[in-house]
């Protein structure tokens, strides 16, 4: 594996992105790893079979595999945009690891330590390939974010709630049916960010009719 030495910018007492982390260069550095994509594995033809004749190549620069690897195996084959990332701004990373990890059963996928304190975590939901950072916020920059919710779909919903509550985690509303068709439970996360954590099934990429949500609600 390759590896490249990273050193990040001179600390600042505010809340900022990754790419000039809030991190002493004296103290700060790190080793970013790249692993390269696995290579596909073809099946072999059968020996009956006679092999096509294969094309003439054509004139040009090879790209170089680097370029080939460089795309993100959460592109379609069209290489249209994805949503798979949010980052959520916290008073104390380590507490929200506590949350998103131990709790909700996120897979730590690399975390930055400052004086042997987590400062950044990267995540994956333990369904699907969808990701979430946790940033250590500045001393005095808030962390409230009225407007936005983060929602997390699990089909066994009422048992996942019930394992938290047997943790002793305090859920702000049980799951229920609500009006637009989607089974859906709440609670605060340690800084107070707002979760749904909902069932919707193949609804979910379908319109929204009340009326069939309340005929699923009466159900």
């Amino acid at each position: 594996m390759d590896a490249t030495l990273v050193n990040f910018g001179d600390f600042a007492e505010r809340s900022c992105d990754l790419d000039s982390f809030c991190i002493p260069r004296r103290y700060w550095r790190c080793w970013a790893e790249t692993t390269p994509m696995k290579k596909l594995i073809r099946k072999k033809a059968s020996a009956k079979r006679t092999p096509p004749p294969r094309p003439a190549k054509q004139a040009g620069a090879k790209h170089p595999r680097s370029q080939q690897n460089r795309a993100s195996a959460t592109l379609d084959a069209d290489g249209k945009l994805t949503f798979n990332h949010a980052m959520v701004y916290v008073k104390d990373v380590e507490r929200g690891l506590g949350f998103y990890r131990d709790l909700l059963g996120f897979k730590l996928i690399e975390d930055f330590r400052y004086e042997n304190k987590p400062v950044y975590a990267r995540l994956r939901a333990p369904g699907g390939d969808g990701t979430i950072a946790l940033h250590q916020a500045g001393p005095e920059v808030s962390v409230l974010s009225d407007g936005v919710r983060l929602y997390f779909e699990v089909r066994e919903l009422d048992n996942f709630c019930r394992n938290l509550q047997q943790k002793g985690f305090h859920m702000t509303q049980l799951p229920r049916m609500m009006p637009w068709g989607w089974r859906h439970a709440y609670l605060n996360d340690p800084d107070g960010h707002e979760i749904s954590l909902y069932w919707a099934g193949e609804n979910r990429m379908k319109k929204t009719v009340m009326k069939a949500a309340q005929k699923a609600a009466r159900a």
